[in-house]
């Protein structure tokens, strides 16, 4: 089996595939200040809790947003699975040509994303995750990653509304199904859903114009997902493990290489 973290900045998922089948998968909170034995400590957990053996891992890989919580987690991985864990980046092969003036600007995340959409759903593609950030990523119908948009995530601006508003309440993220509303926390939440509704179909048009393509999809991916895309027919499919299935995908076209790697660095030790 093949363990994949999707690191955040708000949460870390876990994935346990078997051949090509998620069998498990696992939300936990992304905690810079936790220490690799409370990883580990985790990890245990949440394998007893779902009748998994630990023994069963033969590999890991992960991507990551969080530079500064890898030391603590790649080293919980070490103690907890005698693993030297894959991490997405350079020199990880990935089969996608990046177009960026800096293509280690991107983030892990975003190549995953669209390493699996293209591998699921051909191109041309728009990827829209919702996580803490807001990102849009353009696929050409080559599989090449052209760039995108980072937007502030949901969260993030109804936070602010609440912190920077002072008679402002902190409100539920839930649709109030109109937008002339008569209260303060419907209009609220009128105005934080409806208007990052608006704020994504102006750009997934602004980027479909723009990749002058025929029958762009758009895909999204991320926690409020599937809220979004009930509001709009912009967007075309919702894919919850989109990430995930990408780290798999991205683990398989590395996986000779890794294991040539690692039997090297077994022969090196027994010399």
């Amino acid at each position: 089996m093949i363990l994949v973290f999707d690191v955040g900045n708000t949460n870390i998922v876990l994935g346990l595939y078997k051949d090509n089948d998620l069998i498990e998968s696992w939300r936990i909170a992304t905690d810079k200040d936790k220490s690799s034995d409370e990883y580990g400590i985790l990890i245990h957990q949440l394998f007893q809790y779902s009748g998994r053996n630990l023994e069963d891992v033969e590999d890991v890989i992960m991507s990551s947003v969080v530079p500064n919580i890898m030391y603590s987690l790649e080293h919980s991985i070490r103690k907890v699975f005698n693993i030297e864990p894959l991490v997405v980046g350079p020199g990880v092969k990935t089969g996608m040509d990046i177009k960026y003036d800096n293509p280690k600007q991107v983030g892990a995340d975003r190549i995953v994303n669209a390493v699996s959409a293209f591998e699921k759903y051909g191109g041309p593609l728009i990827i829209v995750d919702f996580g803490t950030a807001t990102t849009f990523c353009a696929i050409s119908p080559k599989g090449e990653y052209l760039g995108g948009t980072i937007a502030p995530g949901i969260k993030i601006s109804s936070d602010a509304l609440f912190q920077r508003a002072a008679k402002l309440p902190r409100v539920e993220l839930v649709k109030p199904g109109k937008v002339i509303c008569k209260n303060t926390v419907n209009s609220m939440q009128a105005g934080i859903i409806y208007g990052y509704v608006g704020l994504v179909e102006y750009i997934i048009k602004k980027m479909t114009r723009e990749l002058k393509q025929q029958d762009v999809k758009v895909i999204a991916t991320g926690g409020l997902s599937t809220l979004i895309a009930s509001e709009t027919k912009h967007i075309h499919i919702v894919d919850k493990t989109l990430t995930l299935d990408g780290l798999k995908i991205i683990y398989t076209r590395n996986k000779e290489e890794r294991k040539e790697k690692i039997a090297t660095e077994i022969e090196l030790r027994e010399i």
